[in-house]
Formats: structure tokens, sequence, C-alpha cells
């Protein structure tokens, strides 16, 4: 009989390339160019949002959910954990704020101030 798979020990370091890469793993500061940056954002259990608690390096979306669960949470503070790969977030420049949100200012139907409502309509 041939043995199709060869078993390994937790530690053992295979002799050949079938345990994965074959490009070694970086050490030290190395590591945080290896992962990419994911930011967290935790729903807690009072809140109806998520809120940014911070950022961590992980090699997947899966990986960074864990740890940001084990990070983020410890004491049991969210029900919900969103993880987004900091390349994909995009935001305004905080240098151009008067004229990015200046527009609106001249659009007072946006207000709900501008529109009456029916005296049959209550609580709104």
């Amino acid at each position: 009989m041939i043995a199709l798979f060869k078993k390994y020990y937790y530690g053992d370091i295979p002799d050949d390339n079938s345990g994965g890469s074959s490009k070694p793993l970086p050490t030290g500061g190395d590591l945080e160019g290896a992962w990419p940056l994911w930011e967290v954002f935790i729903r807690s259990k009072q809140g109806l949002d998520h809120k940014h608690a911070g950022s961590l390096h992980a090699a997947d979306a899966q990986m960074a959910i864990e740890n940001a669960r084990d990070v983020y949470t410890r004491r049991n503070e969210g029900i919900s954990i969103w993880v987004v790969e900091s390349k994909y977030i995009h935001a305004s420049n905080p240098d151009d704020a008067e004229s990015f949100y200046e527009p609106a200012t001249d659009k007072i139907y946006r207000h709900p101030t501008f529109y009456s409502l029916p005296d049959e309509l209550k609580h709104m």
C-alpha cells in the first residue's frame, strides 16, 4: 500500500514543498508588509451603528474577523463585527470640506422645515 499523504505533527517542518508555499515567512517588521491592513468596526449592544474600533493586519477576511473578535471584543462589548480591507476605503479630503459641502446649504428643500404637514398627521 502506498501512502498518498505524509502525516505531520504540530511544529513539524516539511522537508519538501508539500506543506505550502516555498516562500519564507516574514519576520519582525516585515510582517506588516506581508498581510493587508484591515479596519475594524464594532456594533455595541446598546448601539444601532457600527463604530470604528481600530486596525489590524490579517491574511484574509476570516482571520481579520477572528482577530478583531479576540482584540476588540474581549469583554463582550460587541454583537457584530465588520472588517474592511483598508485599500477599499476612500475618503474626502478635509481641505476641500468648504467647497465639497457648501452646495447643500442653498437647497432649503432638503430641510424638514421647508414642508408643511397636514393637521391630521401626528408624531412626525
